[in-house]
């Protein structure tokens, strides 16, 4: 299987870099492929040629926007193309953001992109090979990098 990776420079901790630990330490037989981009709204584009130019199954796009507004502008612009990405391509593209703003205390904020990267990266595993387990974790109120919140 192949799985592709895209980071960016601006973010200031190696998310991407923890989420292909956290894959190799739960499957075998992966082929990943990571790019990094600068900016996440460079995100989308390297996403979509991870699918159509390097045959990627599924894709895990990860950043960290900045505090400002003009960031948060950014990051929904990013996450609008991801969006558009998946509908063109019919492919899943996990997007996993971490606002600086998360958090007020840097190393909380690190504990935050760690957990979110490693908890995506183990929902892609669930999702492409054991969807089962996926479906019966629906409704459970389930957080990446934050405390559960639980089922009504």
């Amino acid at each position: 299987m192949r799985i592709g990776i895209c980071d960016t420079t601006f973010a200031r901790f190696d998310m991407g870099g923890v989420a292909i630990d956290e894959l190799k330490s739960n499957a075998t037989d992966l082929k990943i492929i990571h790019k990094t981009v600068p900016g996440i709204k460079d995100l989308p584009v390297a996403s979509k040629k991870l699918i159509e130019e390097d045959d990627c199954e599924i894709v895990m796009a990860l950043g960290m926007p900045g505090p400002m507004e003009k960031d948060k502008m950014c990051a929904h612009e990013a996450s609008t193309g991801l969006i558009r990405a998946q509908l063109m391509t019919n492919t899943h593209i996990l997007e996993v953001f971490v606002h600086e703003d998360e958090e007020e205390k840097d190393d909380l904020l690190k504990e935050l992109a760690e957990n979110r990267a490693r908890e995506h990266a183990r929902n892609l595993i669930k999702m492409m090979f054991s969807p089962k387990q996926m479906q019966k974790e629906a409704g459970m109120g389930m957080r990446e990098g934050k405390e559960d919140v639980g089922p009504l």
